[in-house]
């Protein structure tokens, strides 16, 4: 069978997606990324075939500087900015993707979830498929906070009141994507969607987070499977690094991720806060500065543009993260605790996710400070309960079934076209 997969071009949805794609190829499918240019070179290194879409909106260049532009705006702008995003690829894939679908022959899709239209097309075509949660579960219910907030978790009346305040926010952020979505569906005859839920797969819905990262669900669809993380080394840059400056000192990992990383005076404090301890310090730029241009920083911490995290994640004590959920489940993989620094985006609903596991604590961004960075990364050092957690969620991960689970419920939606039902 020709299986097609939508997912945005970022890293964190290509490095889950892909590695589904490579296991339903080995299984002797056919599959296709459909998707913008600046995803094109990802997915052929990983040995699938791409289709390239929405060329005169997002060229490969002005994908990259609309990305950089992204790095370095606030938690409110990148919101902001992130919708714009969605509402133009939105759009793109609406007005093209049938007609490349069509024209290659899709048989099948997986769709992100972060791509909500991908559905609408999907109904357009009558093509079933499969929703993919590459990042935190967005099926939204009454006792859940919004991901995008820090809320804890509290299924009180007051905590419901709250929840629906925030839901209401967000709606009326995420409008512009909403509208174009609901206007193609008209356009095409079918219903409007109203409730956020019915975009997603009513046949299997598969999420990469283990089920002891998430909250207490109650309402999930009856085809909801947690399944555990895709990660995958194949088709996956792998930076050269200067294993021989290692020390074998304890080592504390810091990323903040890709994207939303242009916050060098972080950097500054992460290196002042772990200066005086016994421990190694890594930072991985991730892109957003060259090593010899940051300030000379506290402790004199190996500094990297790019690091190979899965490796450095197998040597870590500890790992200082932006929590975005590829970052957070490579952690838990490798049974290392966390100290948090959401920016944007999921990431602070990832990382009270994090914190009610017991694997980490938290800093939200406009609270950073050196003490209050040091006063958390001595309390997850020192107390054996964080990495006790992290080893428990480890043990959930490696034996949740990840990629080949996955794909055994994709092929049983595709064999028999019925919903494939959850283990409860």
């Amino acid at each position: 069978m020709h299986l097609g997969l939508i997912c945005p071009a970022t890293t964190g949805h290509l490095n889950t997606m892909l590695p589904l794609g490579i296991e339903l190829q080995q299984r002797g499918h056919r599959v296709t990324v459909i998707g913008k240019r600046d995803a094109e070179s990802k997915t052929k290194a990983a040995g699938l075939a791409f289709k390239a879409i929405g060329e005169a909106e997002f060229p490969l260049v002005a994908m990259t500087e609309s990305l950089n532009q992204l790095g370095q705006l606030s938690d409110r702008e990148a919101l902001k900015y992130t919708v714009n995003l969605l509402s133009q690829s939105a759009n793109v894939l609406l007005r093209e993707a049938p007609a490349v679908l069509k024209e290659i022959g899709v048989e099948a899709l997986l769709v992100d979830q972060v791509s909500s239209e991908g559905s609408t097309v999907a109904d357009y075509l009558g093509l079933p498929f499969v929703s993919i949660c590459s990042a935190i579960a967005l099926n939204r219910e009454q006792n859940i906070p919004h991901y995008v907030t820090s809320w804890k978790y509290s299924p009180t009346r007051w905590g419901r009141i709250r929840n629906r305040l925030g839901y209401k926010a967000f709606d009326r952020a995420v409008k512009p994507v909403v509208t174009t979505i609901n206007e193609y569906r008209q356009k095409w005859g079918l219903p409007v969607i109203t409730n956020p839920n019915e975009r997603y797969s009513g046949l299997a819905q598969i999420s990469q987070q283990p089920a002891e990262l998430e909250f207490p669900r109650e309402e999930l669809s009856p085809c909801f499977h947690f399944t555990g993380p895709y990660h995958s080394s194949t088709g996956r840059e792998v930076p050269e690094f200067p294993y021989d400056q290692l020390t074998g000192q304890p080592l504390i990992y810091a990323s903040l991720g890709t994207i939303l990383n242009r916050l060098i005076e972080v950097f500054q404090q992460l290196a002042e806060a772990c200066a005086d301890l016994d421990a190694q310090l890594v930072i991985s730029l991730g892109g957003s500065a060259k090593p010899d241009a940051l300030p000379a920083l506290a402790g004199a911490p190996l500094v990297v543009e790019y690091a190979p995290q899965l490796a450095l994640l197998k040597k870590a004590t500890l790992t200082i993260t932006h929590c975005g959920m590829n970052t957070v489940l490579e952690c838990l993989s490798n049974g290392v605790p966390m100290v948090a620094i959401p920016i944007a985006n999921d990431q602070p609903g990832i990382a009270s996710r994090v914190v009610w596991a017991g694997c980490g604590e938290a800093i939200p961004l406009k609270k950073m400070s050196v003490a209050k960075l040091r006063t958390a990364i001595d309390k997850v050092l020192t107390n054996a309960t964080y990495k006790e957690n992290a080893a428990r969620l480890q043990s959930s991960i490696h034996g949740a079934g990840g990629v080949k689970k996955a794909i055994d419920i994709v092929e049983q939606v595709i064999a028999t076209g019925q919903p494939v039902l959850a283990e409860r």
